[in-house]
């Protein structure tokens, strides 16, 4: 299908947020001696073989980023996309039919993609990384990060950062599981809470990854505890830049607009941002990153006839994995997120969310975002 991103249209991928009208390759950032240098903003990005042209990527979104979503992000300008958390335990058991295609199809377009693993067990987590490495994944990264009460309540996600031995066990297998041009990385927190033996858990296992060759580490802000609730802490992000020196470190955690996602990058000299919840409903996110980066004016918020062909494309890869017959009932978390952008943001989700077939629907797209 041809991209939503015409080539000849694609800013250029080095550059900085633009400034009092001027662009600028580089920002200055105080290394941990207390020197300051250059550093490129939004330079591409490797994670060991891979090469990712842009480094504001997709972040693995439970019951979200499936290949639909990731597709379309992919098309408007993700430089990466990371597929939805899965359980080992469901991908040792899951069978050949529909629902392992819908969790783990991958395709060439949105190559690079990696494949999110969590779970408790650490024997489970090599045969499970093989199967996606199998199915034509990537990269495989480890969550030790979710802090959802059900996945702690099960030692699962971020509970291991309270078991480093545990953690760097599953790290080591899958590391030795995996063929050597498949990068592993890991997504933590910073720490289950604030406490000082919280803090040095941490860097136990963000260290020894690191030790046991695992190619990148994505950091979010916030502690398990936190959960989504008060700011991400970009200073701890900052810090734990300075401590990994040229070890890849991505950063995580309110990221909602585009420019964020630059600032971040910026102010903790991280390597690259993972997009989650800013990107839900709003693809355009990546595109708009990228003209921001190549020194360019924030491109309009999309039109509602760009809202609509964006929509009706997501719908229809949604039809291609689930079916038409069942295809809608994913699409209406997605409706709730794409009516955001819509100046009758309630009305639109309510219409959505009411739509009981395909020509439902396409009713409300016909009534709220008008003829293409």
């Amino acid at each position: 299908m041809t991209s939503l991103l015409p080539t000849n249209e694609s800013p250029g991928f080095f550059g900085a947020a633009p400034c009092a009208g001027r662009a600028d390759s580089t920002h200055q950032v105080e290394n941990a001696c207390g020197f300051t240098a250059s550093m490129p903003i939004a330079a591409p990005l490797r994670i060991a073989a891979l090469s990712i042209d842009f480094p504001v990527v997709q972040a693995a979104l439970s019951g979200y980023s499936d290949w639909p979503m990731r597709v379309i992000a992919r098309r408007l300008g993700a430089g990466y996309t990371l597929c939805e958390v899965l359980l080992d335990e469901f991908i040792l058991n899951v069978t050949k039919g529909r629902k392992a295609r819908r969790f783990i199809r991958v395709g060439d377009e949105e190559r690079p993609s990696g494949a999110q693993l969590m779970g408790a067990e650490p024997e489970q987590f090599a045969p499970a990384a093989m199967k996606l490495v199998e199915a034509g994944f990537d990269a495989i990264d480890i969550n030790f990060g979710c802090p959802v009460r059900k996945v702690l309540g099960r030692c699962r996600g971020g509970y291991l950062l309270s078991r480093p031995q545990t953690a760097l066990e599953i790290v080591a297998r899958v590391r030795d599981a995996v063929p050597p041009a498949i990068p592993v990385t890991v997504k933590m927190r910073r720490g289950m809470d604030d406490s000082a033996e919280s803090r040095d858990k941490f860097y136990a296992i963000f260290d020894g990854a690191f030790a046991l060759g695992v190619a990148a580490i994505t950091v979010h802000g916030r502690t398990v505890a936190q959960r989504y609730v008060g700011p991400s802490s970009w200073q701890f992000l900052r810090e734990v830049k300075q401590h990994a020196g040229t070890r890849v470190v991505l950063g995580s955690g309110d990221l909602f607009t585009p420019q964020d996602c630059l600032d971040m990058m910026a102010r903790t000299g991280v390597d690259g941002v993972t997009v989650a919840r800013g990107a839900i409903g709003n693809p355009w996110i990546f595109r708009q990153a990228r003209a921001l980066a190549a020194g360019l004016p924030l491109p309009p918020p999309p039109s509602l006839s760009e809202q609509r062909a964006v929509i009706e494309e997501h719908y229809g890869l949604a039809e291609e994995i689930y079916s038409p017959v069942h295809c809608l009932g994913s699409m209406k978390k997605f409706g709730i997120k794409y009516s955001r952008l819509h100046p009758h943001s309630e009305q639109v989700r309510d219409a959505f969310v009411a739509a009981r077939s395909p020509t439902e629907w396409r009713g409300v797209l016909e009534r709220w975002y008008g003829a293409v």
